[in-house]
């Protein structure tokens, strides 16, 4: 196996579905912890086994939810890659830590919100933006805009049909 082939596999995606997976049996014991718990048919007990329930089944549906992120996210880049839009961060500096230098990727996140401003309703934009805000440190605009582009391209997608 190459260092490529072993970096793909230990990657994000397969962190996520390790990280899924751990949660899933948590999720399952939870349940059935409650579910012992609700036919006791004590009141206390039903009480407790009922909002313990409300707790797997509210984690399954943010697992869930954030796989979906992933893979739609994933999808937006592939389409991008085909296209030869997938933006290019090789070009900025890095810190010995391999993360980009902070005043680079604060500028460059000033140049990718210029362009969406040229183009408020293109979804690629609202992806670079993602991206930039991303290497910025700011995670939750990040993901914000990344929904925007994911439901963008879904309305351009069905467009085109």
């Amino acid at each position: 196996m190459s260092t490529n082939e072993r970096q793909s596999w230990f990657g994000p995606r397969a962190a996520a579905f390790v990280l899924a997976a751990v949660l899933l049996v948590y999720l399952v014991l939870m349940g059935q912890r409650a579910v012992t718990m609700i036919v006791t048919a004590q009141p206390v007990f039903v009480v407790l086994g009922l909002a313990i329930l409300v707790l797997p089944v509210l984690g399954a549906l943010l697992v869930a939810d954030q796989l979906r992120f992933g893979a739609q996210t994933e999808r937006l880049a592939r389409l991008l890659e085909s296209e030869g839009n997938l933006p290019d961060t090789s070009h900025l500096p890095l810190r010995p830590s391999g993360r980009v230098q902070r005043e680079a990727a604060d500028a460059w996140f000033e140049q990718k919100q210029a362009e969406l401003e040229a183009a408020p309703h293109e979804w690629r934009a609202w992806f670079a933006l993602a991206q930039a805000s991303d290497l910025a440190g700011d995670r939750t605009r990040g993901r914000k805009a990344m929904r925007r582009a994911i439901e963008l391209q879904r309305g351009d997608a069905e467009g085109e049909k």
